[in-house]
């Protein structure tokens, strides 16, 4: 057995880099912190007033849930169906878990420069839809206010779907085939097999890509600031984007606020959802 006095310097570097700033970051939240003047003085909830009483604000935490909402979905629904893909015994399946996971080793600063001219309104992508005859789909993805941030998500849905692939197919190949065999003695087809032997035996798996993937989408910063740096105007701002803008601009009050509301926030959603999810968990 060792001794719960090993984890005392980890616990001690958390504590320094993470609590200790993290409470210091709560404090600034309550003041006038501002490169316009000389002294910081406590206003109490005046920075939090701001956040939800200014459209711009309000404007980019509505940006932030619809991302967030858009990845959590369409992250773990590819991501399954990769995973029953490769999953399957078929020639050269490693090579297409290897394809299926390469875009997550790229930096998102990289993917972002990539996707900047296939979404140009003049880019490859409205090019190849106008030559296979599907012009009415072609869209200005980066420069219209009312789909950049589906844009946005969707350069995410690709670039990540095949991570949270690896995590569902180490799900699956957890998954004995005893289950499998007596379900085909019994008749069940592969629809059945799948909601009632994969899907809750895949609850654990479901559980971490479901949390890793609303805390990402919640947090969600390089995306934006890749592809559009927040435009065209303010129309895919998100919060983590608008603390980065407060803070560029001297804010520093106002954009602690931002960051623990953002906190807040991804805190709220995402431990009642963890405790909800393990109630749900089915051991093997």
């Amino acid at each position: 057995m060792y001794k719960y006095s090993l984890v005392i310097p980890a616990l001690l570097i958390y504590g320094i880099l993470f609590i200790v700033p993290a409470v210091i970051g709560i404090y600034y939240s309550f003041t006038d912190w501002n490169v316009t003047r000389t002294g910081i003085n406590f206003i109490g909830i005046d920075n939090y007033i701001t956040i939800f009483k200014d459209n711009e604000l309000k404007k980019a935490i509505a940006n932030t849930f619809i991302y967030a909402v858009l990845v959590v979905v369409f992250k773990n629904l590819f991501g399954l169906l990769l995973a029953l893909a490769v999953n399957v015994k078929m020639p050269f399946r490693n090579y297409f878990r290897s394809i299926f996971f390469l875009p997550c080793v790229l930096s998102t600063i990289v993917i972002g420069l990539v996707f900047v001219p296939i979404l140009h309104p003049e880019g490859i992508l409205n090019s190849f839809l106008k030559a296979v005859g599907l012009g009415f789909l072609e869209q200005s993805w980066l420069v219209d206010s009312k789909v950049v941030m589906y844009s946005i998500a969707g350069v995410s849905i690709w670039q990540w779907s095949g991570y949270h692939m690896v995590i569902y197919l180490a799900g699956l190949q957890g998954i004995s085939e005893t289950y499998y065999e007596a379900s085909k003695i019994d008749g069940a087809n592969a629809f059945q097999r799948f909601f009632k032997i994969y899907l809750p035996l895949l609850a654990p798996s479901i559980n971490i890509n479901l949390i890793l993937s609303l805390i990402g989408g919640l947090k969600v910063f390089s995306e934006p600031y890749a592809l559009t740096g927040g435009g065209p105007g303010k129309a895919s701002m998100v919060i983590a984007l608008e603390v980065f803008s407060k803070f560029g601009k001297g804010e520093w009050g106002l954009g602690t606020a931002l960051n623990v509301t953002l906190m807040v926030f991804v805190s709220l959603i995402c431990i009642p959802l963890l405790y909800f999810m393990r109630k749900k968990e089915v051991e093997e």
